[in-house]
């Protein structure tokens, strides 16, 4: 707007006023006529009084306990949106609901299954008009959502996905990411634990077999190396296996000092109490670059003790952040637990999108895209301090917590699992732009 502003102050000499009065005027008719082109649902999607949101997230399947902690994030923000007041206000939005309309949802259990999460937004694209579509815990299931998005044109605020594909090769116009890449939580974690267990080591890793887990290898056991870090073994295992006895007997023969969990969700569960009792734990130290919500409280604070890693976010962050204290104590009061990384995933980006509509000053898509890749030069207020996307690739940039798992004797109270031994700047941590293949597809 700064060159409307420039051409008014010029416009104020002399008969120069009517000429470029008109012509301001013009284009910015123009502008307006661009902002309301119909694209995607919109406007069709915009209700007299509301617009939908289209969830899909794991509610049963390896990875539902993230699945449904991340279905009460959205839900506590799309109700704060809705009664506006004093925490929306800190976001930076006006009112109660989004530009004055009121936010409905629908959520559909993904199941795991990046199908299954296709069909269900498909049916609420096409038969509710949904204006935004949101809701991920497996990497393939959004880079699925992303590659509908886009052929759709409805934007996805993408759920939790750690490969460095969703930003990268397979990273859409429509798409926008929250979490940390594969690559930004290793290069954060990488010298930590170097410092913490010593240099030199040799680690066996266990690996889901598909882009989340691909991305975590390759970019741990790369920063790792930097401090002398070898690969021991690396087994490959499926989404969903029951059995890790085959692969947990070469990682126990390997003749590493670090077992280096790469599993998720329930997967993440059952491969680390099995660990246990093929005696891996006994002579290895544990790390799992990208923890489990709920994996502490599911195996054992005792397993879990000592443990390095990464969260997207941790809830004692919020003596760190004023927007994160409003968010953990609204979710405590709401849910008696502390709430876990998919939770606020859901949450923040909610948010995001709700502050980057009324920025936007519509619903389209096309304008709401480019005010999110403005951000840089007007960063978001969040439960992470200021953020913003990166226009090249749309990964958020943000901090990076470290953690490591505290004894049980160490807990102040039952979700007390972790404690934060570092918060790397996100700066620090990027890639770059191009460094995964990405190609932001068109905007219409």
């Amino acid at each position: 707007m700064d060159q409307w502003t420039d051409a008014w102050t010029v416009s104020r000499r002399g008969m120069l006023r009517t000429g470029l009065g008109l012509a301001g005027g013009l284009a910015l008719a123009g502008r307006a006529g661009a902002a309301d082109a119909p694209v995607g649902t919109f406007p069709a999607g915009v209700g007299a009084d509301s617009v939908m949101i289209g969830i899909t997230t794991p509610l049963t399947g390896p990875y539902s306990a993230d699945g449904k902690d991340e279905q009460l994030g959205y839900e506590l923000a799309i109700s704060e949106i809705n009664a506006g007041g004093p925490i929306t206000r800190k976001w930076g939005l006006q009112g109660k609901g989004v530009l004055g309309k009121t936010l409905r949802y629908k959520i559909a259990d993904s199941q795991t299954k990046p199908n299954v999460a296709v069909q269900a937004q498909t049916g609420f694209i096409q038969n509710d008009k949904a204006i935004m579509i949101t809701g991920s815990v497996s990497s393939a299931t959004a880079v699925a959502l992303e590659e509908l998005a886009q052929r759709d044109k409805v934007l996805n605020m993408v759920g939790a996905s750690g490969s460095n594909d969703t930003t990268g090769k397979d990273c859409q116009r429509y798409g926008f990411r929250s979490q940390p890449s594969a690559y930004m939580a290793c290069k954060a974690l990488a010298p930590v634990v170097a410092k913490a267990l010593g240099k030199d080591l040799k680690a066996a890793y266990l690996v889901p077999d598909y882009t989340y887990g691909h991305s975590v290898f390759d970019s741990f056991s790369t920063f790792a190396k930097q401090h002398g870090w070898s690969v021991a073994t690396q087994q490959l295992v499926p989404l969903g296996t029951n059995d890790y006895s085959s692969a947990l007997l070469n990682i126990a023969n390997s003749g590493a000092q670090v077992f280096v969990n790469v599993a998720f969700g329930a997967d993440a569960v059952a491969s680390t109490k099995q660990a246990k009792q093929f005696g891996v734990l006994q002579k290895m130290k544990l790390v799992v670059p990208n923890i489990s919500s709920f994996q502490a409280k599911e195996v054992g604070a005792e397993l879990m003790q000592g443990v390095y890693g990464t969260f997207d976010f941790w809830w004692t962050l919020e003596d760190h952040y004023p927007l994160a204290k409003d968010f953990v104590r609204a979710f405590v009061q709401a849910h008696k637990y502390h709430p876990r990384w998919g939770a606020h995933i859901a949450y923040m980006q909610t948010m995001i999108w709700a502050v980057s509509v009324q920025r936007a000053k519509t619903f389209s898509p096309v304008e709401v895209i480019k005010a999110l890749e403005a951000s840089k030069a007007d960063p978001y207020e969040t439960t992470l301090g200021k953020v913003y996307y990166r226009a090249e690739d749309h990964q958020l940039v943000r901090p990076v917590p470290v953690v490591r798992g505290k004894a049980p004797s160490a807990m102040q109270n039952p979700d007390d699992f972790y404690e934060v031994v570092e918060v790397v700047p996100g700066e620090q941590v990027m890639s770059a732009p191009d460094a995964f293949g990405c190609h932001l597809g068109p905007y219409s």
